[in-house]
């Protein structure tokens, strides 16, 4: 008993997973996956050098 709350919940995160649509910034990936650490950005001053990329992550609601 008890089980349709949570089951209803799980499926509906997987199916949230399964179709959303990504808004990918493919330029940052490419960035990413060639290694590159951003020097660009602090020289333009948008990274300040904190470490704390996580404003960077954007997920589409």
């Amino acid at each position: 008993m008890g089980r349709g709350r949570a089951k209803a919940k799980q499926t509906k995160v997987a199916r949230d997973l399964k179709y959303r649509t990504w808004d990918t910034d493919l330029d940052q990936l490419k960035r990413e996956l060639s290694g590159d650490q951003g020097g660009d950005r602090s020289a333009n001053g948008e990274n300040d050098g904190d470490g704390d990329d996580a404003d960077d992550y954007h997920p589409r609601r």
